[in-house]
């Protein structure tokens, strides 16, 4: 009997986890449910592969993305193939009223733009409007059908929910396990890149993140957290919790010369 093909995110995601897990692995504890309210590229919970897990977001086209992947995946996999790597083809994709559309033409879309957008960005502006450039890639994997598959069987049984963060505290119970991968705070003023959504996330938002960490914690329940290694999350997560600092490459600045390891925060 063959071994089934691994599973690996099948969306590029500034910050993904996919160089980190080796890290994060080491801060998971056995655990009921797995939770994960910023889903973003999904790295952990494809590379843990919970039984049970609870997906979810407030970016509403990612959790569309995820559901047709899941349910659908040929659908999708049949729109990428016939789908261009050509600048014309990618301005008109990014105009399309996409939203209205059904969730198998979202995925592709989603996808598409994020295989052949400048570093395979997701960011919108203030209308929900992709505004991401076309990134001249020679040859990019449009349409990777083989993950796409394996995506699909981990997702298989999966819950993936549209909705804000904070809704994970009606979800979890004592021994279940949250992993939270929220925006992360700017590490510096010129580095601000919270635009997943065209609510964005902010301080105040930072800091209801942490007390609802701190709720769970008091509840049973495990947490891990990621972000900016930053004196704002520091004093966050000064009293209560435990937090180690490791770094990661990031590629996310437009000048070349100015990408490398950025220092981050995991938090539990």
């Amino acid at each position: 009997m063959s071994r089934p093909i691994p599973a690996k995110p099948f969306l590029k995601w500034a910050g993904g986890k996919r160089q980190l897990l080796e890290h994060l692995r080491s801060r998971v504890p056995e655990y009921g449910t797995y939770h994960e309210p910023f889903i973003g590229g999904g790295a952990l919970f494809f590379d843990l592969a919970p039984e049970k897990a609870v997906l979810a977001d407030y970016n509403d086209r990612l959790v569309r993305t995820y559901r047709s992947i899941r349910d659908n995946p040929e659908a999708v996999i049949d729109r990428l193939a016939g789908y261009p790597n050509e600048k014309s083809f990618f301005l008109r994709m990014r105009e399309r009223d996409i939203d209205k559309e059904s969730d198998e033409e979202l995925a592709a879309w989603m996808i598409y733009l994020n295989r052949t957008g400048f570093n395979g960005l997701y960011r919108v502006n203030q209308k929900n409007g992709f505004n991401v450039p076309f990134a001249r890639y020679k040859n990019p994997k449009i349409c990777d059908a083989e993950n796409l598959r394996a995506c699909s069987k981990r997702l298989e049984n999966v819950e993936v929910l549209q909705g804000d963060f904070r809704t994970v505290e009606d979800r979890v119970k004592p021994g279940d396990f949250v992993y939270f991968d929220p925006p992360y705070v700017p590490a510096s003023d010129t580095s601000s890149f919270t635009a997943y959504t065209k609510k964005g996330f902010n301080l105040n938002d930072q800091a209801e993140l942490r007390d609802l960490a701190r709720r769970l914690k008091e509840k049973g329940v495990s947490v891990l957290l990621s972000n900016s290694s930053v004196p704002e999350v520091h004093a966050l997560y000064a009293e209560g919790f435990e937090r180690i600092e490791i770094f990661a490459n990031r590629a996310i600045n437009s000048n070349a010369a100015k990408r490398g390891k950025v220092a981050e925060a995991l938090i539990w």
